[in-house]
């Protein structure tokens, strides 16, 4: 799903399986696989990931308070079950994402506390996944209401779409607050800065607008919605095992029969397999190197070849 800076950090692309960690170095028995059908999010209760709440990034010149406001209107209807149901609409169900934004702008009556005006013309940037194309779509449905003449582009990744929202060639972008605010911070203050970003929303969102202002971008209200790193087990494993949240995991299965899987690189990253020893005192028997939050994982999650795996919060396959 959405490849963006910190989630990304943690991701790479599909490997072979293979072992971390032998078993003799763990102890505790700790929780075998559980195959099934249905994925679930184990909570992130003590906070390992950054806030990477859905945000409008917006060129300061096209920052009218009218078009923040059909922004900010977006973010309103937006948590992070109904992320899930947009991605599962055009990642499962096969819609396009602007026919899933339409419907769904139809469903809650997105438009109807919006103040029709004279906008004149937008354009606005999406990132090449599905997600980013619908939350354009959704943006543009909101900022016509408001009376903008809307064009979706779907440009690439940030390194390509950041540059031209920073010159005016496209107006408006949906953003992650923790992921821009890191690229920003390198941007601005040279690589490998102290980290601004954090797993609270209010001060990475102070940080976020204190670089844009450096860079000439404003940014909307956040939505509630957050796209982050997730670790998910099958809900019978959560079950069978009584498990919640990643607190849950650490106590009830740290030990030699828990296989954790993800990305290749994810024993090395630190919103990955370090993060979960660090934060949580969690140790996995063994780790099964397969994809970032891709098919190859949550495939091993159903066929009860790992324990838990790495995926995104707002993949469409988490949908109920």
């Amino acid at each position: 799903m959405a490849a963006v800076g910190l989630i990304a950090a943690a991701c790479g692309e599909p490997g072979q399986s293979g072992a971390q960690a032998p078993p003799s170095a763990v102890s505790g028995e700790g929780c075998a696989p559980v195959a099934g059908d249905q994925l679930v999010v184990l909570v992130d209760d003590r906070g390992l990931q950054t806030a990477e709440n859905i945000v409008p990034a917006v060129h300061g010149q096209a920052a009218t308070p009218d078009l923040l406001a059909a922004l900010n209107a977006v973010s309103a209807v937006l948590d992070t079950p109904t992320l899930v149901e947009l991605n599962k609409a055009v990642d499962i169900d096969r819609k396009t994402p602007p026919v899933a934004a339409e419907e769904f702008a139809a469903a809650v009556d997105l438009t109807s506390a919006i103040t029709p005006g004279d906008g004149g013309e937008i354009v606005v940037g999406a990132a090449n996944f599905s997600e980013s194309q619908t939350l354009g779509h959704l943006y543009r449905i909101a900022l016509e209401a408001a009376g903008f003449d809307v064009r979706v582009q779907a440009i690439g990744n940030r390194e390509l779409y950041l540059p031209e929202l920073q010159d005016g060639a496209i107006d408006v972008v949906p953003e992650y607050a923790g992921t821009l605010t890191e690229f920003l911070n390198a941007q601005v203050n040279g690589a490998a800065p102290p980290p601004l970003a954090s797993n609270a929303l209010e001060p990475t969102m102070t940080a976020l607008r204190e670089l844009g202002e450096e860079v000439g971008l404003v940014f909307g209200t956040p939505a509630e919605a957050a796209n982050q790193n997730a670790f998910a087990v099958t809900s019978e494993f959560a079950e069978t095992h009584g498990i919640r949240t990643l607190s849950d995991l650490a106590e009830k299965c740290s030990g030699r029969q828990t296989i954790l899987g993800g990305p290749p690189e994810c024993p090395q990253r630190p919103f990955c397999q370090p993060g979960l020893e660090e934060v949580y005192e969690f140790q996995a028997g063994e780790f099964s190197s397969l994809d970032a939050g891709g098919p190859l994982t949550k495939q091993a999650l159903r066929r009860g070849d790992i324990s838990v795996g790495l995926v995104f919060s707002t993949d469409g396959d988490l949908a109920s």
